[in-house]
């Protein structure tokens, strides 16, 4: 018999590549696991062959022999989010009653003989994992996971757009560590944009689909409040640097802008009514000039709000194409100059912020959509969404321009049409958040309760560009995302 087996589910390679199960006599185990747990995870998953420290390297990465390597993940990311049990791919593999939840295969533990029947848990132990996860899969002590330093935990929030999900990911171990449910109805309101201000306690999302702003206690990773801000398309957050105020725009052919005093969540008088499709939003760190790109207009609106007027900036000298869809903004840390990605002509513009004039043109790849900023490295990090990828099978890429200089590198991976991206300054590294939504893009590794095709994220290093390894697969249409602490 062969020592290993490749399998394969919908082209992509699922928990196992073998796991041939041994006679094994087991010694005393220290695995933090509560008891009951223990008995099943290291008796029957954490075997020779399986995933134990000797084989789980063949076996999707998946380390099981103890409590603190469960939450490690596999090679596709997190396998059990505490309380959250439709979303634990774990309990997929191990489930034989569709009655009970998601299925998905070959069944574990695993039977090279017979994939598709497996050697399968009994119900009672299915539903003893099941139970543990809901209840937070706390080890032996009743410590729950990544539930220490509730106030300086570092994390990165990436909404899942199709699922009213926001993914909150663990910056030391880069693993989803818990999902939020969000929106205010049974309907998908579609969260749009999340931004986390700069004390790094509270987290705020938008809706495409919803009238409201939710706010996010970032310890408790709870919704805490939330503000009516009516109907419309509501895209992108900027939060001022005190925290105390956001803006948040409409995304219409005749939009609007909408100031939130955060400390009351209520809403000013919105400003605008004649903005075509605001998108980005740039300010000053005084929070009272704010600049909005315009995807129907090769300008960006000035506005003053506390004076109600507002101008239109010119991106170009008025020539060449119309529009450019000027999509996303970041301002420089100094305040002298912004970038700007306009998805229509491929290209990264900079204006100074105070003369309002064109400085540079920088080509990058197709589609360029939003912009990450590191101050760490000073560079300016855009997704190239529809960019035509140097590896065959995917799509898009990124690019990083340094904001002192404009030295320009491309990054290719293995992207399937990338758009949230976050630098996370504190860990040295960034998160590039790929939708995946096309059928042509990879495979995923599961599928769950949640309609659509998983995307994933990947962490680069800041100083190399470099990947690090692991592909980290989550619900679908992950497309906004911010760091906790900036």
């Amino acid at each position: 018999m062969k020592k290993s087996l490749i399998f394969f589910l919908s082209g992509i390679l699922i928990f196992s590549v073998s796991c041939k199960h041994q006679p094994e006599v087991k010694p005393f185990s220290n695995d933090n696991y509560p008891e009951n747990i223990s008995k099943i995870l290291n008796d029957k998953c954490a075997t020779a062959g399986c995933h134990n420290a000797a084989s789980y390297t063949n076996s999707g990465g998946l380390l099981l022999d103890s409590w603190e390597h469960l939450f490690n993940g596999s090679n596709n990311g997190a396998v059990v989010v505490p309380f959250s049990v439709e979303n634990s791919s774990l309990l997929y593999f191990i489930n034989t009653d569709s009655a009970q939840g998601p299925r998905t295969y070959p069944v574990m533990p695993y039977d090279a003989t017979n994939p598709f029947v497996g050697k399968p848990l009994t119900a009672a132990e299915y539903l003893t994992i099941k139970e543990w996860i809901q209840n937070g899969a706390p080890d032996k002590n009743g410590n729950i996971p990544f539930g220490t330093a509730p106030d300086t935990r570092q994390k990165i929030y990436l909404t899942m757009q199709a699922c009213d999900k926001i993914a909150v990911i663990d910056a030391e171990k880069k693993v989803v560590m818990r999902y939020i449910s969000v929106g205010k109805t049974e309907a998908i309101e579609s969260p749009h944009c999340v931004r986390v201000d700069k004390q790094g306690q509270f987290a705020y999302v938008s809706f495409l689909g919803g009238e409201y702003i939710q706010k996010i206690d970032t310890k408790t990773d709870e919704i805490i409040g939330d503000v009516y801000v009516g109907s419309g398309s509501w895209n992108v957050l900027h939060i001022a640097d005190d925290g105390k105020m956001l803006m948040v725009s409409d995304w219409e052919d005749i939009g609007k802008v909408v100031l939130v005093n955060t400390e009351t969540m209520t809403a000013l008088p919105d400003f605008g009514g004649a903005f075509k499709r605001p998108h980005g939003i740039a300010s000053n760190k005084t929070f009272t000039t704010f600049f909005i790109t315009s995807e129907l207009e090769n300008f960006i609106y000035k506005i003053t709000p506390a004076t109600g007027s507002f101008i239109k900036v010119p991106i170009d000298d008025g020539t060449g194409i119309s529009p450019r869809v000027t999509h996303e903004i970041m301002m420089t840390p100094d305040e002298s100059k912004y970038f700007i990605t306009c998805q229509n002509s491929n290209e990264v513009r900079v204006l100074d912020a105070n003369a309002d004039t064109l400085i540079r043109v920088i080509p990058v790849g197709l589609q360029p959509q939003e912009i990450a900023l590191s101050t760490a490295q000073h560079l300016i990090l855009v997704t190239c969404m529809e960019d035509n990828s140097a590896l065959s099978g995917f799509k898009g890429s990124v690019y990083a321009i340094n904001y002192d200089t404009y030295e320009t590198k491309r990054i290719d991976a293995q992207f399937y049409q990338p758009h949230g991206i976050v630098a996370d300054d504190a860990n040295g590294v960034f998160y590039v958040a790929s939708r995946n939504a096309n059928l042509n893009g990879p495979a995923p590794h599961h599928s769950g309760v949640c309609g659509g095709r998983n995307g994933y994220y990947q962490v680069f290093d800041l100083a190399t560009l470099q990947q690090l390894p692991k592909r980290y697969e989550v619900l679908p249409e992950p497309y906004s995302a911010d760091v906790r602490f900036k």
